[in-house]
């Protein structure tokens, strides 16, 4: 079951962010609450009940006061109706290029060899490498070019996508730069000094737990921790400031001692996360973490404050104090599991004791979660509620008793639906999803701030290794699915999950022909697995879909997704275009999954051991017509402007780019609309199509060049048998090329820009940042995903 957040704690949550939450605190919707007031989305293609009109409708969405008064991410999320007619102007396939009205000025222009010729006649489009610029990394450009060459301009949902991005990455880096570091470091501080004076006082078993405490904080202070190299000289060098480094003076503003009784462990946790080599057994926790995730990834390399943010942020993310002692290598590592509950219980009691500090965490954790959402891992409202159960109002005295009586009570939770990596988790035969399911239970703990829950890892995480069996079919080390890895056991197994089983689960019908066409679901139990993940996700409901804004992201891909039919233009129809369509998709994803690689709980799998006459009427351009796209990202807009701006986390450049984006999407919603009903665009309207990069300055106003960039990289997955990482990128911005026909009749050649998608491996040693992936771009770039060869040259 997809995971939901547990209503008593959610009540919990509540009660103590009340304060915080008038100010702009928020949480995310509990997937299991029903709503009277919300509508299903349903889109109906389908002549027979309209006559001989095909029709797209959706109904309305609206989600205000659906949730509670002070919860205020489901009650911002509000989407329109639609009702319209479908008859778009249609031509015949395979288009000849006499039936273009401007080809012979087109092609003058963006001449196309025989081979993209040929796509565009067979589709009625035709993606190429961009003439103008083929190492093009600012979408927003092409549009200013475009105009210059006066080639007409055709609007892509690309563009769209790619500004939302800047716009929910650009905001979260801002919180992370401005207040959550230094939010993090007060409370890392205090919890530290806490720590010791825990262990100046206890005895037992509760000593080492604080004694540990005193570790775990002191490592995550010492990777927050400006280091010299990392800050800016009091003039600067040369006078010059470089403002990706810490401001004068930060090595006294942040500073604090390493206690000697723990200072051997904290050294070497600092040396394994500095190295970064992969999986090995960390001196504090006694369990094998993958310390490769300490590269600093996403927009973390853009200054020295992000990379040390991240790595500590990553330490509290990934290092779990463990209920079980499965996977504890250790002389005893049953006592060392009931440390490691004592551990956890001191830092909740503290929490719970101390409300500034509550505070503190609960800032930190509601914002993220309207951004990301909440963890599967437990936190420490449920041991508050464990605590409160066991000891009452009485005194907290931790022995072998009250411990096991607190992990069975813990144990009636909900545990974690994503393995996480913890452990390396190692599975002998027979290799059943019964051991897998085993192995993720014993990664039940507590988490400081815990990785959050996500669909995608979470479809990743059931469909690899013991849960969808071996290969069925033939494979040589030449030719083998992309999917395919043999296991330590010698078994071939799907050791990685493609972004195409995410697409097919938002509905894209392309993306399981591909599955099955490259073999990448040719595996025992995959169509089994898959079946189970379809149920569940067919049955959200338009709420659960946008409970934070990564979800909401995802939604609004859905509508790219479909099979367009009858009264779509014509080269909506073709299998290309679902293909390019899917493309778009992925590289969004992928920038979603970049800009939320710190707070995304990455999935693992697990080991297994064993010329035309002059031109009468003006050449004009075209939107991409697809309405239902445009409402839902204008929805998904105002949904994180609202949000952030309740939560007083957004300023006023920020919000005058929110708002802007918001009137870009609510016009092409309108211009596209028309289009599909064939009803003549006005002057008004083709002139904002010619000057849509005039548009785009405010959506991009402030955002540095890097903020801009489409070069960016996300690992997704990572594959304990290979010691490998599935790579997600998007590489420079390509042009399609596209023949749209007028209600005149005539039809004509537009071009726009696109991003382009890249699916590959890595070592985890080698975990790509945007900066190496720019290189290996520049240099060696990795081949495109098969079908990608249905409409690009």
């Amino acid at each position: 079951m997809i995971y939901r957040t547990k209503p008593v704690v959610t009540r919990l949550i509540l009660l103590i962010l009340l304060a915080s939450l008038l100010t702009g605190g928020c949480l995310e919707q509990s997937s299991g609450l029903s709503f009277e007031n919300k509508s299903e989305i349903k889109e109906r293609n389908n002549p027979s009940e309209f006559s001989s009109v095909s029709r797209l409708i959706t109904e309305e969405v609206n989600l205000s006061g659906s949730g509670t008064e002070n919860s205020p991410i489901v009650g911002n999320y509000r989407l329109e109706a639609l009702n319209i007619e479908l008859k778009a102007p249609s031509y015949e396939l395979p288009l000849h290029r006499d039936e273009v009205s401007n080809y012979e000025n087109f092609s003058g222009r963006i001449p196309l060899n025989d081979s993209a010729l040929k796509l565009l006649e067979s589709n009625g489009f035709v993606v190429i490498e961009n003439p103008y610029n083929p190492e093009e990394e600012d979408i927003t450009s092409m549009y200013s070019t475009l105009r210059e060459k006066e080639v007409p301009i055709f609007i892509t949902t690309d563009s769209l996508l790619h500004l939302y991005h800047i716009q929910f990455d650009e905001t979260l880096r801002q919180i992370e730069e401005k207040e959550f570091y230094n939010t993090l470091w007060e409370t890392d501080f205090d919890l530290l000094n806490a720590s010791i004076e825990k262990y100046n006082t206890a005895s037992g078993e509760e000593k080492e737990a604080a004694r540990r405490n005193a570790a775990y904080f002191a490592v995550a202070l010492s990777l927050l921790q400006p280091k010299p190299a990392q800050v800016q000289g009091a003039a600067g060098t040369f006078g010059i400031i470089d403002e990706s480094l810490f401001p004068a003076g930060a090595e006294e503003q942040y500073q604090f001692e390493i206690p000697d009784f723990v200072k051997k462990e904290v050294e070497a946790e600092l040396a394994l996360i500095e190295v970064h080599g992969g999986f090995e057994l960390s001196p504090i926790f006694n369990y094998k973490e993958d310390y490769s995730q300490y590269i600093p990834r996403g927009h973390y390399t853009r200054s020295e404050k992000l990379q040390n943010y991240f790595r500590a942020f990553m330490w509290h993310g990934r290092m779990s104090m463990l209920l079980k002692e499965k996977l504890i290598e250790s002389e005893d590592p049953a006592k060392d599991a009931r440390i490691q509950t004592i551990q956890a219980s001191l830092i909740a009691s503290k929490l719970q004791n101390e409300p500034d500090l509550l505070e503190n965490w609960d800032r930190i954790y509601g914002v993220t979660a309207f951004y990301v959402g909440f963890s599967d891992d437990f936190g420490p409202y449920e041991y508050m509620e464990a605590m409160d159960s066991v000891f009452g109002s009485g005194k907290r005295v931790f022995n072998e008793a009250t411990v096991e009586e607190l992990k069975t009570t813990l144990a009636e939770y909900q545990g974690p639906k994503i393995y996480g990596g913890t452990g390396n988790c190692v599975i002998e035969p027979p290799f059943t999803p019964e051991q897998a399911d085993e192995c993720l239970e014993n990664t039940t703990g507590f988490r400081f701030m815990g990785q959050r829950f996500i669909p995608d890892s979470y479809v990743f995480s059931n469909l690899v290794g013991a849960y969808t069996g071996g290969y069925k079919g033939q494979y040589n080390e030449n030719e083998s699915p992309f999917t395919l890895v043999i296991s330590r056991a010698g078994v071939p197994v799907r050791g990685f999950p493609r972004g195409l089983d995410a697409m097919a689960l938002l509905g894209s019908e392309r993306a399981v022909y591909w599955l099955d066409e490259l073999n990448d679901s040719s595996y025992e139990n995959y169509s089994t697995q898959y079946g189970k993940l379809d149920s569940e996700f067919s049955n959200f409901s338009a709420a659960e879909w946008n409970r934070n804004l990564y979800w909401s992201w995802l939604y609004s891909l859905q509508p790219l997704l479909k099979d367009y039919g009858e009264g779509y233009p014509t080269f909506m129809q073709t299998d290309a275009w679902q293909d390019k369509e899917l493309s778009t998709s992925l590289a969004s994803w992928t920038e979603l999954r970049h800009d939320t690689i710190l707070y995304s709980k990455q999935s693992y799998t697990m080991v297994d051991t064993a010329i035309m006459p002059p031109e009468e009427r003006p050449v004009v351009g075209y939107v991409e017509p697809v309405p239902d796209f445009y409402a839902r990202l204008l929805a998904l807009t105002k949904m994180t402007h609202q949000g952030l701006d309740e939560m007083g986390v957004l300023d006023p450049v920020s919000k005058a780019r929110l708002a802007n984006l918001e009137d870009i999407l609510s016009r092409l919603q309108d211009i596209s609309e028309k289009e599909l009903e064939n009803e003549e665009l006005t002057a008004e309207d083709y002139e904002f199509i010619k000057n849509f990069e005039d548009q785009l300055e405010g959506t991009i106003e402030d955002v540095d060049e890097k903020a801009r960039k489409t070069t960016v990289v996300a690992d997704v997955h990572t594959d304990a048998n290979t010691e490998t990482v599935l790579e997600e990128g998007v590489g420079y911005v390509d042009m399609l090329v596209v023949a749209y026909k007028l209600p005149d009749g005539r039809i004509l050649l537009g071009a726009g820009p696109v991003m382009s998608h890249y699916e590959f491996k890595q070592l985890v040693s080698e975990r790509l940042t945007d900066e190496k992936w720019r290189e290996m771009l520049e240099v060696n770039p990795p081949e495109r995903p098969e079908w990608t060869s249905t409409y690009i040259f």
